[in-house]
């Protein structure tokens, strides 16, 4: 059981092949003892430098939850861990469980700290091209505005789906099973969900170049915070950390990001971020 002055933190795109954002990650310390940390994915892209984030973490905080990014399910040619998809996935939930990590594969675990009880649900939800721009009609028209302006993910050439036939069939797999989980939930306790992509539309319309949002998220997930009680929902991916509020819900972009964004002046730096609170209000 958690202290009582304990806190539930979150943070994402520790992106530690960078060896400034390494020593962000050596640094990082619990507030307070029995101190929870939410990690929304993208730790770093090869194996070895994913376990090394996740030991670390694990040594300074009571516990510690994975919710995967693209990065980790990237197959990069120089990881000697080859693994493609979901065997990809597997093998980093198993990486997890030998450091006593939670991850989407697990049982949620409940929060009794500042602003508990709580349910702590990591989700692994991909993404399905659906967070399209207003003049692409379908995947292909906005896959070819994306390429006619040079913003193109590197997960069309890394993330592999295998054995599911794309990455939007293995998104949907993945959204049935976690409403499944979800929907399974003890009803009496409002939840804080934490995966990669934001759950909402939303915090995409901020980015510099819409064509990129389209890897983003699924429009699936739109009312999730809603049906499934979300007092928070904590992710990164578009490295813009903040926070902001939908049907009076608390989402949290904890991000690190890349040395040359958090460099810049004016950029918040306050990682971990604390994603509960007792007097938290729109």
């Amino acid at each position: 059981m958690a202290a009582a002055n304990a806190n539930l933190l979150g943070i994402s795109d520790l992106h530690v092949s960078h060896p400034e954002n390494r020593k962000i990650v050596e640094g990082l310390r619990p507030t307070a003892d029995g101190d929870w940390l939410l990690v929304a994915g993208d730790v770093g892209e090869l194996t070895e430098d994913i376990e090394w984030a996740l030991s670390t973490l694990r040594d300074h905080f009571a516990q510690v939850v994975w919710a995967p990014g693209n990065h980790e399910l990237w197959t990069p040619r120089e990881d000697p861990v080859q693994l493609r998809g979901e065997e990809r996935y597997r093998h980093l939930v198993d990486l997890c469980r030998g450091l006593d990590i939670l991850t989407p594969e697990d049982p949620y675990a409940v929060w009794e700290g500042v602003g508990g009880p709580v349910t702590v649900a990591p989700l692994f939800v991909l993404y399905d091209y659906s967070f399209r721009t207003p003049t692409a009609a379908t995947k292909e028209e906005a896959l070819a505005q994306a390429y006619d302006k040079g913003v193109v993910c590197t997960d069309e050439f890394f993330l592999h789906p295998d054995p599911y036939p794309s990455r939007e069939a293995w998104c949907e797999a993945r959204v049935r099973e976690s409403e499944r989980r979800l929907a399974a939930c003890d009803p009496a306790l409002p939840t804080v969900l934490v995966n990669h992509f934001p759950l909402v539309r939303e915090p995409t319309r901020i980015l510099h170049h819409p064509e990129f949002a389209q890897w983003c998220g699924t429009v699936r997930t739109a009312d999730w915070h809603r049906r499934f009680r979300a007092r928070s929902v904590v992710y990164g991916h578009l490295h813009i950390p903040r926070t902001t509020w939908h049907d009076g819900v608390c989402f949290e972009e904890v991000s690190v990001g890349y040395p040359r964004e958090w460099r810049r002046p004016g950029h918040p730096r306050n990682v971990p971020r604390p994603v509960l609170s007792e007097t938290r209000t729109p």
